[in-house]
């Protein structure tokens, strides 16, 4: 099921075609509400309890085109952005995968479908989009073995990493400025179910820039597996429904973001996410893969 916000956070699934929006905000009525990321958390925390009831009044509501509606982000505010660094094997030009590793991103990062990055005007060395796999968590998850991982994983959306290169000390990783200013966590345009998503340890992730295609592998060059990364997760963290963990990137393909940019960002099934670029101070960087990054990360 392909689940999304739409307009004023109503909740909507799509039809089979994807061309309708259906409003399912008062099938589900009884969730408590507090904000739109709370009851997108409830509603998957509880989902054994409601997809059947989904699933009928899917079949009795002829919905809106999709064009007439403005997609939100699916989890407008996780309460975990986890995200993997360095976990690609770079289109296999190394031996080995790097030592597990990550950090956490802001979860106020997250913008949805048509909105826009905002570029701060801090001297960094360039802004890059590192397109991604973003895994959406389904239940508690704590001390959890790799054999069982997948039972814990509700479905699956596009995200987009935003870095901002070379801020803090010299020599140092500085996660905090790097990933977390405010709208550098784009995702969407829909959550996707797991049981939809057949093999996301080999599923093609595509980015463009301007139309542009800068990225594009697959997640079959994931240097930790994803049942490896979540196990590794649950046993530093407990992870929660709803929790989001954005799977790394393969940065063959990576590039700079600038004013006026439109980024689109694509997985089979997943939908396509597309977001603006504003950036008042009008910089200008590279066109194109940035190849001396790629290089540093051939190793």
């Amino acid at each position: 099921m392909k689940l999304v916000f739409f307009d004023d956070y109503r909740l909507g699934v799509l039809n089979k075609d994807e061309t309708r929006v259906i409003d399912m905000t008062l099938t589900l009525e009884e969730i408590p509400r507090v904000g739109p990321g709370d009851y997108m958390c409830r509603l998957i925390e509880k989902w054994d309890g409601y997809k059947l009831r989904l699933e009928r009044n899917m079949l009795d509501m002829p919905g809106t085109p999709i064009e007439d509606v403005q997609l939100r982000a699916p989890i407008p505010k996780p309460g975990k952005i986890l995200c993997m660094a360095a976990n690609y094997l770079e289109n296999g030009t190394l031996k080995e995968a790097r030592p597990i590793n990550g950090f956490l991103k802001n979860p106020s990062a997250v913008i949805g479908n048509g909105e826009t990055i905002q570029i701060p005007p801090d001297d960094a060395d360039i802004f890059h989009h590192e397109a991604e796999l973003g895994l959406v968590i389904g239940k508690k998850a704590k001390n959890i073995s790799e054999d069982e991982a997948y039972s814990y994983v509700f479905g699956y959306t596009n995200f987009i990493d935003v870095s901002a290169r070379g801020l803090g000390p010299k020599g140092s990783d500085v996660f905090l400025q790097s990933k977390s200013y405010h709208t550098f966590a784009p995702m969407g345009p829909y959550l996707v179910t797991a049981d939809e998503v057949p093999n996301p340890q080999d599923t093609n992730v595509k980015l463009w820039v301007n139309g542009s295609l800068n990225q594009d592998y697959s997640t079959s060059d994931m240097g930790h597996s994803i049942p490896k990364t979540l196990a590794w997760l649950s046993s530093i963290t407990t992870l929660n429904p709803g929790d989001v963990v954005a799977l790394g990137t393969n940065h063959q393909g990576l590039g700079s973001l600038q004013d006026g940019d439109v980024v689109e960002r694509e997985t089979p099934g997943l939908g396509r996410l597309t977001v603006n670029v504003s950036e008042p101070r009008k910089r200008k960087w590279a066109r194109g893969v940035d190849e001396a990054m790629a290089d540093r990360m051939r190793g």
